[in-house]
């Protein structure tokens, strides 16, 4: 019995935080973080507060954790993403697409992530500003290789391209709209043209037309 307690165990911790990241994000996105309240947290997830505090301090920790949860989330979609493409250049387009993808799926936690952050403060602002820079990384770390090979071309400033990039991305959650005029896979290579011809050394380029 005991084996089988200790297997069970943390897959029911694991069921416990989707439940309670799942309600806290509904909630923070329908009336926002600082007037949800820890005991409307509880009753959307029928725990005693008592309980939820058990496993969370503060409000603010599961913000944090709920931020954590969408980035990991996110790089996820991305890994899984760039898996499937072996030229380093179509990786980013993968990439870019699954972010689009992750970030409009109509998950309340993304929108939470985008738009509650600001919430945060002292250690937990520290916290989100790591889990941020964690993802950045992965842009990053593609965008550079990229340059490295050559697809880029030398003038780019690369800082300013991730920053640019991954802005307009993010931007399209306050006005994407699942019935609306344009398809995932629309958005996703509208805004690979735009960045390409930016950025691509004049052979690369030439290749993406053809």
């Amino acid at each position: 019995m005991s084996n089988r307690m200790i297997r069970h165990e943390p897959l029911r911790a694991d069921a416990d935080r989707d439940r309670i990241l799942f309600a806290a994000a509904h909630l923070f996105r329908e009336y926002g973080f600082d007037k949800t309240t820890v005991r409307q947290i509880a009753e959307a997830c029928d725990l005693l507060p008592g309980s939820l505090h058990y496993r969370y301090r503060a409000k603010e920790d599961i913000l944090v954790d709920m931020m954590r949860a969408a980035i990991e989330k996110t790089i996820l979609g991305i890994t899984e993403a760039t898996a499937k493409a072996q030229d380093p250049l179509q990786q980013v387009r993968a990439a870019l697409q699954a972010h689009i993808e992750v970030l409009l799926a109509g998950d309340d936690m993304m929108y939470v992530l985008l738009f509650e952050w600001r919430s945060l403060r002292g250690a937990a602002h520290k916290e989100m500003i790591r889990e941020r820079d964690r993802y950045e990384r992965c842009w990053a770390t593609m965008l550079e290789a990229l340059k490295e090979q050559g697809f880029i071309r030398p003038d780019v400033d690369m800082h300013l391209l991730r920053l640019i990039g991954l802005g307009a991305i993010n931007w399209m959650a306050t006005w994407y709209k699942k019935e609306g005029r344009y398809s995932l896979d629309e958005i996703g290579e509208s805004l690979w043209s735009v960045i390409s011809r930016g950025i691509l050394a004049p052979h690369h380029l030439y290749m993406e037309k053809t």
